[in-house]
């Protein structure tokens, strides 16, 4: 019987050493490899960040807009590089967007009571804001104005910031995130420089191939552009789900979905700030 016993405590002994040498010298050195040679799966990471964006989405799923804007502002601000960060920027551009071009009460807004004489440019003028702004922000079909009507109005500073390798354009206002547009296309030079400053020079409304003006009938869906005072940027539209037909691209610039286009050209004006970067 000692020799069984002597049997099975080298089995102990010399399995315990093989058992602790595998994983503590070898086991290391083969996860290394495979890492290495990319056949191991990273562990998921837990996303601390959900709760706090699940909980902003549903206010703006109840209607609470104000409340959701605030919650996804602080988002943004707090998880920069969180998974839904992205996700957060474009729901709260939505939610921007929504309050600013429509008569929903915001501290930004005051109110405007039509005089005599007034026009819908003079108005905008002497507002500090445009005349596509006031028409959209007020639900208006046409620039017609009418003595004693109320007017929303908003003074926005708007500015520019194209991402060219995330593929975004941002409009901040008053220095503040407001919105991104996602690019769908450039037709850009080759060699471009890495920083390209620029303001919006005029936007342009195409019907039919051919130019339309601001107030005619043709103005409502046409398809827009916003030309720079860099002669290689213009932002264009790409047909979209929307707008199957578009006026055919100029042969350099930076195209967006031809609503996102008509959107974004409602928002700027000629002393609008435009930076291009990488």
């Amino acid at each position: 019987m000692k020799w069984l016993f002597v049997f099975f405590l080298a089995i102990i002994i010399f399995g315990g050493a093989a058992w602790f040498g595998y994983n503590f010298v070898f086991k290391e050195d083969i996860q290394v490899a495979k890492e290495q040679r990319g056949e191991v799966t990273p562990e998921p990471r837990i996303d601390l960040t959900l709760p706090e964006y699940e909980a902003a989405a549903k206010l703006r799923q109840d209607g609470k807009m104000p409340e959701a804007r605030a919650a996804l502002t602080a988002f943004v601000q707090k998880y920069p590089t969180s998974p839904h960060a992205d996700e957060a920027k474009d729901l709260l551009g939505e939610i921007n967007i929504g309050i600013f071009l429509s008569r929903t009460p915001s501290p930004e807004k005051e109110e405007y009571v039509v005089k005599p004489g007034d026009v819908i440019t003079r108005v905008a003028h002497k507002m500090k804001t445009t005349p596509e702004l006031i028409m959209r922000m007020n639900n208006m079909s046409g620039t017609m104005l009418h003595i004693g009507e109320h007017l929303l109005i908003s003074h926005p500073d708007f500015a520019i910031v194209v991402q060219r390798k995330p593929k975004l354009l941002v409009v901040l206002n008053h220095g503040g995130f407001f919105k991104q547009y996602h690019i769908r296309e450039e037709k850009l030079p080759t060699k471009t420089p890495p920083k390209v400053t620029s303001r919006v020079a005029e936007i342009l409304a195409w019907r039919d191939g051919k130019r339309v003006g601001f107030g005619t009938k043709e103005f409502i869906g046409s398809t827009r552009w916003i030309r720079l005072t860099s002669q290689s940027y213009t932002i264009y539209a790409v047909p979209d789900s929307a707008h199957q037909v578009v006026q055919p691209a100029p042969p350099q610039g930076i195209g967006l979905a031809a609503a996102d286009v008509e959107e974004l050209s409602s928002l700027v004006n000629s002393k609008t700030p435009v930076t291009i970067t990488d």
